[in-house]
């Protein structure tokens, strides 16, 4: 321990809580204003996209994948990117994805 800086495994620091409202600023409003918290999950992808489509005709055939498959991942954790919804116009704000194992959101 150095300069008060206190080091926890990584066995207990696996999940961060979060509260389900928050006060931030509303670009709409243009006041700090009530803001409930979600994840952002992405959407279904769509067979017929130009980048799709384009993905499957270099896959196929005779010479195989375009770019390498992947076979084990670097990384141990995903980044989650927070949602936030104004209570009084409803407008929503992204935040920056940040690095976390488990994000949980409490009442």
């Amino acid at each position: 321990m150095k300069h008060g800086v206190l080091k926890l495994p990584l066995n207990l620091c696996r999940c961060m809580k979060m509260q389900k409202e928050f006060r931030k600023f509303c670009p709409k409003c243009k006041t700090h204003t009530t803001q409930s918290i979600s994840i952002y999950k992405k959407g279904k992808d769509r067979k017929m996209a130009l980048g799709a489509r384009r993905h499957a005709e270099d896959k196929k055939g005779y010479g195989g994948q375009k770019f390498p498959e992947l076979k084990r991942t670097a990384k141990t954790s995903k980044k989650i990117t927070l949602k936030y919804t104004c209570k009084n116009c409803q407008r929503k704000t992204m935040k920056e994805g940040m690095r976390i194992r488990k994000l949980e959101i409490q009442p």
